[in-house]
Order: structure tokens, then sequence, then C-alpha cells
């Protein structure tokens, strides 16, 4: 699509639904262990912090990989690199399935981390290079449904599969997911090749070492604040996502099962946050999108973490998903524009920042627990979300200054 256009081509529109299908998969991947942490640590007769390594080293290599494939994708072609990223995912979610033990099982996230990892920034990335910005945040959130549809169904099918089949089950469904998205987008791969697409860039390709891209990005005073606030966003968002599940099962008593379609309403909030994200967008503005949204989040996570019954529950997670994704995209439409002539290496820092912060905050949940409780913990989680918010949403505004004045 060039600048100006009015809507997206068939072709682009085609390739954005096939990348939601790619992005579905990665986060799937990411959050199918969440509900099953309690059945694992009992598997395989070690303690909940040991057992949410399966999620605290796959976000570490996750966002490690990420300065591999940003670069990997501004050389040889970022929808190529989804490809064959999102096939090789396959290996990995087999060999979790017949995991003997949690250190296998650990090796086996990894691989799948190693393959995941290129899926979420390089779409974003090659969204940036084929639709103009005017039209970015609103695709960004339709492949953003992809992303939070994975989260409902990771969540969910991870607890449902462990209460009934087994957790082996829920990595096997993986499997079958990887394969089927992957010749999906071979096939529409082969067909962009035939039809060379456009791209939004009218200059010339700059395509210098990464350590010269990534000084670039860092030495950005827009850029390190995006990056800082991603890395804060991933810790006491998704980091502390992670241990909602358990604190449903231990706290309230439900099942892993209940515990997971509970959570799983984070997921849905996310999904209504797209469906309307067109409206919101226009009406409020990005300052507007991230003050309201981490207010939800903040406000949600507080009555999660203290909540006596567990209907309470149930508003809480889905507002929060809702408020979270208004900032998260948010956040997102900036990073695709930090630097355009290295959009790949730009997208990729954030997305490393972003999940190398989500680990972080799954270590720190996951040691606070038995500290000061479950409850706590979301609550503070929800607390500083909603201070880096403000913080996020006055930068926004001066940036906006300054930009008028220029």
């Amino acid at each position: 699509m060039t600048t100006g256009s009015a809507t997206l081509s068939a072709a682009t529109r085609r390739s954005v639904l096939l990348l939601s299908f790619a992005t579905f998969a990665s986060m799937a991947a990411q959050r199918i262990c969440d509900a099953m942490l309690p059945e694992l640590s009992r598997t395989f007769s070690v303690s909940l912090a040991q057992a949410a390594q399966v999620v605290s080293v796959f976000a570490v290599v996750y966002g490690l990989a990420q300065l591999f494939y940003g670069p990997l994708g501004d050389r040889l072609g970022k929808f190529g690199i989804v490809t064959f990223a999102t096939l090789s995912c396959c290996a990995g979610s087999l060999m979790s399935a017949f995991a003997v033990s949690l250190d296998m099982l650990v090796l086996a996230r990894v691989m799948v981390a190693l393959g995941a990892a290129a899926i979420i920034p390089l779409s974003m990335a090659w969204i940036g290079d084929t639709v103009a910005y005017e039209w970015r945040q609103e695709t960004l959130a339709r492949v953003g449904l992809g992303t939070t549809l994975g989260i409902v169904c990771g969540q969910l099918v991870g607890g449902l599969l462990t209460d009934t089949l087994g957790w082996r089950w829920a990595f096997g469904l993986m499997t079958l997911l990887f394969g089927v998205v992957g010749s999906l987008l071979f096939i529409d791969r082969r067909r962009q090749q035939a039809e060379r697409l456009p791209t939004t860039s009218t200059e010339p390709v700059v395509r210098p070492g990464f350590v010269a891209q990534a000084l670039i990005i860092l030495t950005g005073p827009w850029s390190r604040i995006v990056l800082g606030v991603a890395f804060v966003e991933g810790a006491a968002g998704f980091g502390v996502l992670a241990i909602w599940a358990s604190h449903l099962h231990r706290a309230l008593g439900l099942s892993l099962s209940a515990a997971g379609a509970i959570v799983a309403l984070f997921g849905l909030g996310g999904m209504l946050y797209m469906a309307v994200a067109r409206q919101l967008i226009r009406r409020l503005g990005e300052q507007g999108l991230t003050l309201l949204g981490v207010s939800l989040m903040g406000l949600s996570a507080v009555v999660l973490g203290f909540a006596p019954h567990w209907l309470l529950s149930l508003p809480a997670c889905l507002l929060a998903g809702f408020g979270f994704f208004m900032f998260h995209n948010t956040m997102q439409a900036n990073a695709t524009q930090m630097t355009p002539k290295a959009r790949g290496t730009g997208v990729s820092l954030f997305a490393s920042a972003l999940f190398m912060g989500q680990s972080v905050g799954v270590l720190l949940a996951a040691g606070l627990v038995d500290r000061i409780g479950s409850g706590a913990v979301i609550a503070l989680g929800g607390g500083v979300l909603v201070s880096i918010g403000i913080f996020f949403a006055r930068a926004l505004r001066r940036r906006e200054e300054l930009m008028r004045r220029q």
C-alpha cells in the first residue's frame, strides 16, 4: 500500500490475515504453559518457581533472539523469515510433547522460542514497510487480534487439556498448528514473490551491520524511551500475567481449567479492543489510549488480586485485557516508527526489551509470591503499569509539542 491510499489492497489484507494466524500461534506457544505450572510442578516434583522456568527461560531466549532476527529480516526479507520460523516451531513443540524431565521440557521450549521469536516483531516490521503510518495502528490492531486470540486459546487450552487429556496434548496441538500456519505462509510468500508487493519506503535501503543499526536506535532519545517503557511493560504486564491462573487456582480453589478460562478473558478483552480500535484511536489519540488503558489495567489488577470471590475476577480479567491492549497497541505503533531505515532491527529491539522484561517479571513474580502473596504481586504489577503509562503519555505530549515547534 502506498501513502495516501484509502484502503489496503486485497493482497495485503490476505497477507495481514496470515500474519495474524502466525502471531496467534506464537502467542499461544508463549502462554500455553501458564495454567499448567502447578501440574508441571507436581509431575516433575519441583517447586512452582522451578516449573516457571518453562515460561521464564522461553522469554529470555525469545528476547535475545530478537537481536538476531531483526538484522536478518532487514537483509533477507521479513515475511520469508516469519514463514520458515513458523515451520521450525513444529520440532520444538513435538519435543515438548514427549519431554520426560523438566530439563528436557525447558530445552524443547527453548527450541520453540528460537523460532517463535521471529514471528511477532518481523510481522510488525513487515507492516511498517508495507502500510502507511496513518493506517498502521489499525493494521497492527488486526494482527494484534491474532496475538490476543493466542493469549485466550493458549491459556484456555493449556488449562483445559492439562485437566482432561494431559499437558502433553497441548504441545501436540501446537505442533499441528505451527505446521498448518507455516504452510499457508509459504504459499502466500510464493504469491508475494510473483506479485512484488509495494512498500511505503521511497528511500534507498540502508543495510549497515547490526552494531551500527543498534547504535542508531539506542542513541536516539525517543527510541530509548520506547525501549525502556517496553521493558517495564513486559515485566509488569506479561510477566505478572503468568501467575494469574496459579493465583486463582491456589487462592480461590478453582480448577486449572476454570482458572485458565477466566484468565483467558484477558485475551478476550484485547479482542474487544481490537473490534473498536478504529473508533478509539481516532477519538482518544495516543495519549488518551495510554492513560485510559493503564488506568483500566491498574484497577482490574487490584480487584483480581484481592477479590474474595471468583466472580469478581471475570470482569477484572476482561477489563484488564481491554486496557492493556489499548496501551500495548500504542506502543507497537511507536516502535515501528523508531527507525524506518532499519525497521526490522528497531522492532526486534522493541520486542527484545518487551520479552526480556517479561522474563524478569516472571522471575520476580514467582519469587515474591511466597513472601507477600500472589494477590499483592498482581496488584503491584498493576500499579507499576499505571506509573509507566503516565510517564509515557507525558513523553508523547512533549514529543508532539517538540515536533510542532520544528
